[in-house]
């Protein structure tokens, strides 16, 4: 059922959305000369490679100097970019992907395999289910830029701050996937930009209605500053992106 409602989704998401697209991808052109398309190289299920397609929203080759986690004020970023970044723009072409089943509308967010090469045996968990656009730690971490905003080792901080509950969400996610809670998701991802705090609200009472510990509730919430955490599965913090 999840694999019917995924291809419904994307299918006509991209009809309706194909407008906004065109006009991006020439405004994208416009800006700079360049492709307006982004091939972006992930680890989707059980570990496979697959090539996911983006709007570009940085400079062309961006991704040289190898660092994958990105501030709100990256300078790789161009100006274009921090809009089509802002409202997740640069996401269309994701549900090309869906309609490939190489991802799901929701699920965890695919990441690089520099990162997954860090995983603990626990975070290898979310790469049993196929990668989404939206997920539960997706919507939490929708500000995952400003977190990381004038920070002098991006990579480090996305470690230490970020993927800890990032990772703890989406084996929660894995462990509890239904299709009524992908539905739940898709709305609320909307909702995200019209009220988050109200947002978060509604997830911490869902998470917490499926057996969810107060830790993993509260920081739902975002009310408390981040603070290094270990990552689930290990027993210490990262202290570099080699560790």
């Amino acid at each position: 059922m999840k694999r019917i409602v995924d291809l419904i989704v994307s299918f006509f998401g991209l009809l309706l959305m194909s407008p906004v697209l065109i006009i991006f991808v020439i405004l994208i052109f416009i800006e700079d000369r360049h492709y307006p398309f982004y091939i972006a190289k992930r680890v989707g299920k059980g570990g496979v490679h697959f090539k996911m397609i983006k709007l570009r929203s940085m400079v062309v080759n961006a991704d040289a100097n190898k660092v994958d986690s990105t501030s709100s004020n990256d300078p790789r970023i161009t100006k274009l970019g921090n809009f089509i970044r802002r409202f997740k723009i640069d996401e269309i072409p994701n549900l090309i992907n869906i309609l490939t089943f190489k991802m799901s509308f929701v699920g965890p967010r695919p990441n690089v395999e520099r990162e997954v090469n860090l995983y603990t045996n626990e975070e290898l968990k979310i790469l049993r289910m196929r990668p989404g656009i939206t997920d539960i730690s997706s919507i939490v971490f929708a500000d995952e830029g400003d977190i990381l905003e004038n920070s002098k080792d991006p990579d480090l901080d996305y470690n230490q701050l970020i993927r800890p509950w990032k990772s703890r969400l989406a084996i929660f996610y894995t462990e509890n996937v239904s299709l009524f809670l992908d539905l739940q998701l898709m709305i609320l991802t909307l909702f995200n930009f019209i009220n988050r705090d109200k947002t978060l609200s509604i997830i911490s009472k869902i998470i917490e209605n499926f057996g969810a510990d107060k830790q993993l509730t509260d920081i739902v919430l975002r009310k408390d500053p981040l603070v290094p955490t270990t990552p689930p599965g290990s027993s210490h913090i990262v202290l570099n992106r080699g560790i």
